[in-house]
């Protein structure tokens, strides 16, 4: 697979729509619960500061996204937090890694000067490997900070990288 992280333009809204909404309705990941629709979808992407999508050069498909916005405001708008969708077949293939570097030189190019990620669940194996593989520093533990889709509670760890 050839992949690409195109920058979000309203073509690519259903299928980022779909990509995003597999992740809220697993109940493992984001923190939303509430889907999106495509109006409300063509808002939300267009909103953040920077939506990569990634795309399948030679089928043309969308494989997943990121959104990327500040983390804070003022005296700490410096700091941006991000977001992760990978279709669910496609996992495991580099998908991700691919967005988070893509996403680690938009966040340069935009001139954010630390990457900060406020909630990776502790059950989010492949995501917690390919962040130390990064090199983002692990910040502490947030014991019960998520709740999944089942009500039962899992611990969160914040990391962070100096772009």
């Amino acid at each position: 697979m050839d992949i690409i992280v195109k920058k979000f333009e309203p073509s690519l809204n259903a299928a980022a729509v779909a990509i995003w909404n597999e992740v809220v309705e697993e109940g493992m990941a984001f923190p939303q619960t509430e889907t999106l629709d495509h109006p409300s979808g063509l808002a939300f992407f267009s909103e953040q500061s920077f939506t990569g999508v990634a795309v399948d050069q030679e089928s043309g498909q969308a494989v997943g996204l990121y959104i990327l916005h500040p983390n804070n405001v003022g005296r700490c708008g410096h700091i941006c937090n991000a977001s992760y969708a990978v279709k669910s077949g496609l996992r495991g293939q580099h998908i991700g890694e691919t967005l988070v570097r893509h996403c680690m030189e938009a966040a340069k190019d935009l001139g954010f000067r630390v990457l900060q990620f406020n909630a990776v669940v502790r059950t989010n194996a492949p995501a917690l490997a390919l962040y130390r593989r990064l090199g983002f520093v692990q910040l502490g533990i947030i014991p019960g900070g998520f709740r999944r889709k089942d009500g039962r509670y899992e611990d969160i760890i914040p990391h962070y990288h100096v772009l």
